[in-house]
């Protein structure tokens, strides 16, 4: 048996507002954007050097922490660009800015927020089910709900849209209760671990059942879509998980054998003077 163990940690979900489109037109509930799949992000162009001639450098002073030397320069001052113009903002009443507005809310509707936290109950006997909180409104009580939705599985997703148009972004908080082995932990102690009332549900499509009150159907209607959304990508979502998944043991597989070395770190700055306002003598900064 593994001696890891999961700890139930369910976290409190952020409040959100729902996004609607002017004229939602009927649609199918789908995912906005692409699902990570633990494929490594493009890598950030290099960052330009700063050299600094040492002719220019007036003093320097170097200290020695966690392993690394922090090096402080004064140096010589460098002329800097005067600060650029802030444009005038643009004015509402152009038809031409008007345009431009309508054609951006066009090819970006507005979204809420959908966040939530989930704690995921997995068990070889009885599958794998999900305890969600979410908060649909600020003013609104939190809306608690089981599925039977490996949540876990949506962690991939940055978006999605409802059935009636509703566009959301997504955020989740997440923990993975094993209640194998908390049974088994339990045990090893003398103790019986007390699992929670888990509703019964069908085996398939993925669906849930509200543990708080039901929060009316434009809520539930979210929900639903979220679950739709669920069984329509479940072998896609899956796909993605398993790449996170690996993508995270490599990860630590490298960090482990080649653990990254702090590097040195060097502080230029210079002093200038303060434009005398007040008749005073400009003093330096």
């Amino acid at each position: 048996m593994s001696s890891r163990l999961y700890l139930p940690i369910v976290f409190g979900s952020l409040s959100l507002s729902f996004g609607q489109l002017p004229t939602p037109p009927p649609t199918t509930a789908r995912i906005i954007g692409d699902i990570q799949d633990g494929t490594p992000a493009a890598p950030a162009p290099p960052k330009p050097v700063f050299t600094v001639p040492a002719a220019d450098v007036l003093k320097t002073e170097t200290h020695q922490q966690g392993g690394r030397s922090i090096t402080v320069r004064e140096i010589k001052p460098i002329p800097l660009p005067e600060p650029a113009a802030i444009p005038a903002p643009p004015d509402p009443g152009n038809p031409a800015v008007r345009a431009r507005i309508a054609a951006l809310r066009d090819r970006q509707p507005g979204a809420g927020l959908f966040s939530i936290g989930a704690t995921v109950y997995r068990s070889q006997s009885s599958g794998t089910r999900s305890i969600v909180t979410w908060l649909p409104e600020p003013d609104a009580p939190p809306v608690t709900f089981w599925s039977s939705a490996d949540f876990s599985l949506l962690q991939g997703i940055s978006g999605f849209s409802c059935s009636d148009g509703t566009h959301f972004n997504f955020i989740m908080m997440w923990s993975v209760i094993d209640m194998d082995q908390m049974t088994d932990r339990f045990e090893e102690y003398g103790k019986v671990w007390q699992p929670p009332a888990i509703p019964v549900f069908a085996e398939s499509p993925a669906t849930f059942s509200y543990v708080s009150a039901d929060p009316g159907p434009e809520a539930s209607a979210a929900l639903q879509s979220l679950h739709d959304i669920y069984n329509s990508e479940h072998d896609r979502l899956s796909v993605a998980k398993q790449g996170r998944d690996q993508a995270s043991l490599e990860q630590a597989a490298r960090l482990k054998a080649d653990p990254p070395v702090p590097r040195d770190i060097v502080l230029s700055h210079w002093l200038t003077e303060t434009p005398d306002t007040n008749g005073k003598p400009s003093s330096p900064r």
